[in-house]
């Protein structure tokens, strides 16, 4: 990472606005590898010099990365003003970093989103050249079979002609399965099941590509992916 003005890389912590970082780098609060520094336009190169505010080390990232398990009746979008989207869902600090959702889920859907500021990675994830593999748990009206798999396997021309890939259907009982798709069409899972006659009553994301929702991450809550669990999404790409 470049050199940057102390002030501009406070602030790209969200934690504070650059006046606010201006006003603490002044008052003294801030450290330089232990030495408080007061000029905001010092230069800082984040990966090689330790930076401190009150004692407490910053920790600095070009991008940023979160898995949010996103509940019910928040809709997948940055601002609406027909409802409470999932950035409503972060804290101020990261409201301020200039996320956007990776793709969507509809608006009842649970589940695994993601959400960055690195809009190359993002574009590739989604990309249908990439065929990066998202997973949903459905549970559905009426009785599942082998000829549900076979449907879905073989690919599905919809009633409004909408052409869907090949996906995948993994049956866990009766009115319960794991929908496999390669591709992301609007309300596509409900879309697939409704043409099968059987209406889907809950819909939840639970994997995209090799990320899998972590099961000790609350309805709502949110936790920052690690270096590993980034570096296999890029390998995916």
């Amino acid at each position: 990472m470049e050199k940057q003005r102390l002030d501009k890389l406070i602030a790209s912590t969200g934690r504070w606005s650059r006046r606010e970082g201006k006003c603490l780098i002044q008052q003294g609060h801030v450290t330089v590898e232990g030495t408080p520094v007061r000029a905001p336009e010092t230069k800082v190169d984040p990966q090689e010099q330790e930076v401190c505010v009150h004692g407490q080390r910053l920790l600095f990232r070009e991008f940023i990365w979160v898995m949010l398990h996103k509940p019910g009746g928040y809709l997948s979008a940055t601002e609406d003003r027909g409802g409470p989207t999932v950035m409503d869902l972060l804290p101020p600090e990261l409201r301020r970093q200039h996320l956007f959702p990776v793709g969507r889920l509809d608006k009842d859907t649970e589940g695994l989103l993601l959400l960055t500021n690195e809009g190359g990675l993002a574009h590739s994830l989604l990309s249908p050249k990439r065929h990066v593999d998202k997973v949903y748990y459905a549970r559905v009206e009426g009785g599942l079979g082998q000829e549900d798999c076979q449907a879905f396997a073989q690919g599905m021309i919809l009633g409004d002609g909408l052409h869907c890939q090949p996906a995948g259907l993994e049956i866990l009982s009766a009115t319960e399965g794991l929908v496999t798709l390669r591709e992301g069409k609007f309300h596509q899972v409900k879309r697939m099941f409704a043409c099968r006659g059987k209406p889907v009553v809950y819909l939840k994301r639970v994997a995209m590509g090799n990320l899998t929702l972590d099961p000790d991450l609350p309805k709502g809550a949110f936790r920052f992916l690690t270096d590993n669990e980034i570096e296999n999404l890029r390998k995916l790409v």
